[in-house]
Formats: C-alpha cells, sequence, structure tokens
C-alpha cells in the first residue's frame, strides 16, 4: 500500500515584529504549521512574547 504524505502542509517560523522596535535583546520566535494551498500569504497571529509579557503580533518569516 502507498504511504500517505503530509500533502501541502508546511512548517514555519513566526517572529515578534515590535520586539525589533522594543530595543530589548533577544527574540520571540514560534513554529507551528500551514497548509500552503489554502493559505498562500505569509501567516499573521497574535501569539504571547514572554520577553515584553504581553500579546503581540507575529509574522512567518522566511
Amino acid at each position: 500500500m502507498a504511504k500517505k504524505s503530509k500533502g501541502d502542509r508546511v512548517q514555519v517560523i513566526l517572529e515578534c515584529t515590535e520586539m525589533k522596535d522594543s530595543g530589548l535583546p533577544g527574540t520571540s520566535r514560534y513554529i507551528t504549521t500551514k497548509n500552503k494551498k489554502n493559505t498562500p500569504e505569509r501567516l499573521e497571529l497574535k501569539k504571547y512574547n514572554p520577553i515584553l509579557k504581553k500579546m503581540t503580533v507575529h509574522k512567518e518569516i522566511k
């Protein structure tokens, strides 16, 4: 029997956008997966930033 593949799912890295402007050292990054077929544009999610201690916008990086 043929093995099922994961399809169009790819692993992406999300990085905080507010961290660069804050001037503090370090970065807040999350790893997640997305379906390239359904969402061809870059992801943009609100996630928790432990350095800034608040919810911030995290964008997909290449």
